[in-house]
């Protein structure tokens, strides 16, 4: 049909103006959704982080004026043999539990992910046992356990003829024994996170491999390891924050005792608090924080592949 042959009727709706387009109002329920979280998150998150910040730089003791004083609470930190033993004491305690944390688990999560390994399903259950079950609890059990004149692992000793340990009373045991009830809580956590990044890696890959001639060894190191690298980078920041960050255990176990050999950062956190130096206590937080930081980020950058 040509321009000349076109009805009025056609020739009036092709040259009718377009409609009037309706103004799209905003739309007000997602934001009204995610303003709970927000609200909390500012209340009880943003708020005391940034109270905590201000009041590390002034001299508070919880009641009467806050009185400025700079940098004295960090400069008194970074002097003091107490803050340095304390994150010494946790340093130890790192190295005796994230290496061999990283290590156990993952050579449990490789024989859980087996699918003809029997009685998968109680081996789970067992290891996530001691991580679900309160900490207070089993470090009372630790305290009969390893006490040196009537704990059941001294006793055991004396029955093979071996001497007794000062397990929680000696300055050379005191830090392994907690580092072992440490393990004992959260290695069932770690189990788990390695567990899901050895699921997430397809069968196909190691069928491949196979078809390739590579050994179970071989699989292992250049398949398994670089396939869950991120999930040992998560699981070394999570576990190094928990170690630094570590009150419970040597509070109910030891007080930091003996002499002092397993006062952890978190424990000389709280004693500054129940002591009142709240400045001196919110320095100390956030010195925490940075050299937590820091070493999170460096075992990431360590664990990142080339192609990253």
């Amino acid at each position: 049909m040509t321009p000349a042959t076109l009805t009025p009727v056609h020739r009036e709706e092709r040259t009718a103006p377009p409609p009037p387009r309706t103004r799209r109002r905003p739309l007000l329920a997602p934001y009204l959704f995610v303003a709970p979280f927000y609200l909390v998150f500012a209340a009880f998150g943003l708020y005391p982080l940034v109270f905590a910040l201000q009041l590390s730089f002034t001299d508070w003791k919880g009641a009467g004026e806050a009185r400025f004083i700079g940098l004295d609470n960090y400069s008194y930190l970074l002097t003091s043999p107490e803050f340095w033993s304390s994150l010494g004491n946790s340093t130890v305690m790192w190295l005796l539990i994230v290496p061999v944390q990283i290590i156990g688990g993952l050579a449990a999560a490789v024989l859980l992910a087996n699918a003809r390994l029997r009685l998968r399903g109680m081996f789970r259950v067992a290891f996530i046992a001691p991580f679900v079950t309160p900490l207070v609890a089993m470090a009372q059990v630790w305290i009969v356990v390893f006490d040196t004149d009537y704990g059941l692992v001294n006793h055991l000793f004396q029955t093979v003829g071996l001497p007794e340990v000062a397990w929680l009373t000696s300055t050379a045991w005191a830090k392994p024994t907690l580092a072992l009830l440490f393990l004992w809580k959260t290695t069932g956590f770690a189990i788990i996170i390695l567990l899901a990044g050895l699921q997430a890696v397809p069968a196909d890959v190691y069928e491949a491999a196979a078809l390739d001639g590579a050994s179970r060894r071989r699989q292992f190191w250049s398949l398994t390891l670089p396939l869950v690298r991120r999930s040992i980078a998560f699981l070394i920041v999570v576990q190094t924050l928990a170690v630094f960050q570590m009150f419970a255990e040597p509070f109910v176990v030891t007080q930091g005792g003996p002499y002092g050999s397993t006062t952890t950062g978190g424990l000389y956190l709280y004693n500054h608090i129940t002591s009142s130096d709240l400045g001196t206590g919110a320095a100390n937080s956030f010195l925490l924080v940075l050299l937590v930081f820091a070493l999170s980020l460096l075992s990431v950058r360590l664990l990142r592949s080339r192609d990253e």
